[in-house]
C-alpha cells in the first residue's frame, strides 16, 4: 500500500522541510523505468509548490493525469514522476515538485531544461 503523502510542516524553512518524501520513495522514484515510454518532448520546468508533496511534474505536454518521467540532460539523471496537466501550449513550461527537482540534482533555483516520457512507471 502507497504511503499516505504528508504536507510539509507550516513552518517549514528548508528544502529538507519541504520535502517530505521517504528514502524508500525517494529510491523508488530514481529506479529505471520497467517498462515502454515514449518521449513527449523537452520541457523549461521552474520549482512548483513546495508544499505539494510527492514526485511530480504539471506540464501542457499531457492532457491527463499519466506516469511518466523527467530526465535531467545536464547530468542525466532521472526520477518517475506523476505528469499532471496545465493549460498553456506544448512549448510552453511547466513546474515540477521540490522532491523530484533535488532528486534529478536541478538547482532549485534555475530553470532547467527537462527531457520528458510518459509511461515507464515501475509497478
Amino acid at each position: 500500500m502507497p504511503r499516505r503523502r504528508c504536507a510539509p510542516p507550516a513552518n517549514a524553512r528548508t528544502e529538507e522541510q519541504f520535502d517530505t518524501t521517504s528514502a524508500e520513495e525517494r529510491s523508488a522514484a530514481a529506479a529505471a523505468p520497467a517498462a515502454a515510454e515514449r518521449k513527449l518532448g523537452s520541457t523549461v520546468a521552474s520549482l512548483g509548490d513546495p508544499t505539494d508533496p510527492g514526485f511530480w511534474l504539471e506540464t501542457p505536454l499531457v492532457s491527463s493525469v499519466t506516469k511518466g518521467r523527467v530526465v535531467y540532460p545536464v547530468n542525466g539523471k532521472s526520477a518517475q514522476v506523476e505528469l499532471r496537466p496545465i493549460e498553456g501550449p506544448a512549448s510552453g513550461g511547466s513546474r515540477i515538485s521540490l522532491p523530484a527537482m533535488r532528486l534529478i540534482g536541478a538547482p532549485l533555483t534555475d530553470l532547467p531544461t527537462l527531457t520528458v516520457y510518459a509511461g515507464g512507471a515501475t509497478g
